[in-house]
């Protein structure tokens, strides 16, 4: 038994749990063990990245670098998305899965791209539109867009309903999971009102020639079968360089992406927020997204 089994199985309150056998490999007693992240000090964070660094380079005969940075200080990260620019292309869909080493086969993406016929109710009846829209050419007329991801949600219900604590809120507010202490029960997924959490039921598969070698442990490492994923705002890329956007925003071919801090009172994001119509969606169940909507024409 490894150790998310050895969780999954305490969590449901089932008797009878085995430890791995006394002549398991030394990694696997190592996983097993592992401390939770937000406990371990910086010498067991080492370990654990070169433990996963060389499983990963046996899996895929290639180096993947796995960072651990801290988020930065005095920094808040908020997105917005201009509805009113959006062509649904769906360019910021392939360049999320490539960066974030989503898997091919089965396919996991974060974002959504919503198809919605002009007059629709869509901001209450999401349910109506159409994701699997395939025109010749986008935009379709008489249509509009709006893609739906993690919220970045500042009181996150998926946090609340895991039974090991395998998903937090850093203090940058990007909502984080730990895939090593998901147990893939799925709480998470039934408490997230954007669907935003995908879940992996099968091997994750990632062409070797196509995989992103710079990586966050909690970000876009490679995932395993029976854990949850989701979006974390390129979390290897806003904390490595503090100027960097997700990949989604700087592949957006008309510009209807924004990102950037809160805090700062001259960036993006608070330009927008203080000078645009905005909304969130599903505001009424006090989740308090940090994805802005708003309309600039």
């Amino acid at each position: 038994m490894n150790r998310r089994n050895f969780l999954k199985t305490a969590a449901l309150g089932v008797g009878g749990i085995l430890l791995p056998a006394k002549d398991s490999p030394a990694s696997v007693w190592d996983a097993f063990f592992q401390k939770y992240y937000r406990e371990m000090n910086d010498k067991e964070k080492k370990d654990v990245v070169a433990r996963l660094e060389k499983e990963y380079e046996e899996k895929y005969k290639k180096h993947i670098k796995v960072k651990t940075n801290a988020p930065l200080p005095k920094v808040l990260y908020g997105y917005g998305l201009d509805l009113s620019r959006c062509v649904g292309c769906r360019r910021c869909v392939y360049a999320c899965v490539t960066e974030n080493n989503q898997s091919r086969n089965p396919q996991i993406q974060y974002i959504t791209v919503l198809q919605f016929e002009q007059g629709e109710k869509w901001v209450s009846d999401l349910e109506e539109s159409n994701k699997y829209y395939n025109p010749e050419t986008v935009p379709a007329p008489e249509h509009f867009y709006m893609p739906v991801q993690c919220q970045q949600c500042e009181k996150p219900p998926c946090v609340k309903v895991c039974p090991t604590q395998a998903t937090w809120k850093e203090p940058d507010g990007i909502v984080v999971v730990d895939y090593n202490w998901c147990i893939g029960c799925r709480y998470c997924m039934a408490a997230c009102p954007y669907n935003a959490r995908k879940f992996n039921w099968g091997e994750p598969t990632i062409p070797v020639d196509e995989i992103n070698t710079e990586t966050h442990y909690l970000g876009n490492r490679p995932r395993i079968k029976g854990s949850v994923e989701k979006c974390t705002f390129c979390i290897q890329r806003v904390r490595e360089n503090p100027g960097r956007y997700p990949a989604c925003v700087e592949v957006c071919p008309v510009g209807a992406r924004k990102f950037g801090n809160l805090l700062d009172p001259e960036s993006e994001i608070r330009v927008l927020i203080e000078t645009k119509r905005v909304f969130r969606l599903k505001e009424e169940l006090n989740t308090q997204p940090k994805f802005y909507y708003f309309f600039s024409l």
